[in-house]
């Protein structure tokens, strides 16, 4: 039996912000304070809903990122897989999900102890990957990446309960404030927006090259934007951002001459197994944000343990 919708969206005909239920920090503070997060970044990511680690990575490890980064474009640009994702008007490559299945390094790297103790954390439990994906955004014709919660969809589509999931974006390229860096609302994790439309059947075919549905209200952004701000992610190649799973974000298309790529992974708590999704349709497949209890051993190479 499916638990009671604390985080009900795309079910009314008028938009709602409602005030999160779930804490931002969870397990104990003494498990807390053994982790590699200072008090201060605590202290920060519970406040603002994010976090920007600048030159996580050495320039040598960007370097061999970056070269699989370009041998998956080379190799993925006539490939008609489902995880192939393009853009809305050509068929230029906007993502490539699952990338940490087939290629080596990426599946180090959802493994790095240096990432995993972090969300671990931050979530007060072992972890798996709920979603592994390399996001193209080149330079002219890179586009952009609507105002959204993750946790909405991920909550409607997929069946997340709760809010204790946490997303990780490491920036492959230097992130300027004229390439269509990342934007984020400070503090708008704490208030969930209640979309209006109903999910259409395999949402997911449209809503990873282009979301229209399970995108905030004119109204809701700005209410948030009044009491936050906006935050724009700039920083180095190398650099780690660590967003809470329903920080509002989004970017903008990339009409300058540089490039804009990232590796984005998100990090689930295995406390937070998912259930039916909440639309009442079937879940998405494998590669947006399984494993899921209807289908338990999907995605079982997803799993990554972690101690507290």
């Amino acid at each position: 039996m499916q638990m009671n919708d604390w985080y009900p969206s795309r079910v009314d005909h008028q938009p709602r912000i409602l005030k999160r239920k779930d804490p931002v920090l969870h397990g104990d503070e003494q498990s807390r304070n053994k982790g590699p997060f200072t008090p201060e970044q605590l202290d920060f990511f519970d406040k603002n809903g994010f976090l920007l680690l600048e030159n996580f990575f050495s320039a040598e490890e960007v370097e061999g990122m970056k070269k699989d980064l370009d041998r998956l474009w080379k190799e993925n640009r006539f490939n008609d897989s489902p995880e192939i994702i393009r853009e809305p008007d050509s068929e230029a490559i906007r993502s490539i999900f699952d990338a940490h299945r087939k290629n080596e390094r990426f599946n180090r790297l959802v493994r790095d102890s240096r990432i995993t103790d972090r969300i671990a954390q931050l979530l007060g439990s072992d972890v798996y990957v709920h979603q592994f994906r390399i996001n193209y955004k080149p330079g002219f014709t890179g586009k952009e990446f609507q105002w959204h919660s993750d946790f909405e969809t991920w909550h409607v589509e997929d069946g997340m309960p709760r809010m204790r999931a946490v997303s990780c974006s490491i920036l492959l390229t230097d992130n300027h404030s004229y390439n269509g860096p990342l934007m984020l609302i400070p503090g708008s994790h704490r208030h969930f927006v209640s979309c209006i439309g109903e999910t259409p059947d395999n949402h997911f075919k449209h809503s990873l090259r282009k979301q229209e549905v399970g995108v905030p209200d004119p109204d809701s952004l700005t209410w948030l934007y009044k009491r936050g701000g906006i935050y724009t992610a700039t920083g180095s190649a190398g650099s780690l951002l660590l967003f809470e799973c329903n920080t509002m974000h989004g970017s903008a298309g990339n009409i300058s001459p540089l490039p804009r790529s990232n590796v984005f992974f998100v990090f689930n708590s295995v406390e937070n197994a998912l259930e039916k999704p909440f639309s009442g349709q079937s879940p998405r497949p494998d590669f947006p944000g399984q494993p899921h209890a209807a289908n338990p051993r999907a995605g079982q190479d997803k799993l990554i343990r972690t101690k507290v």
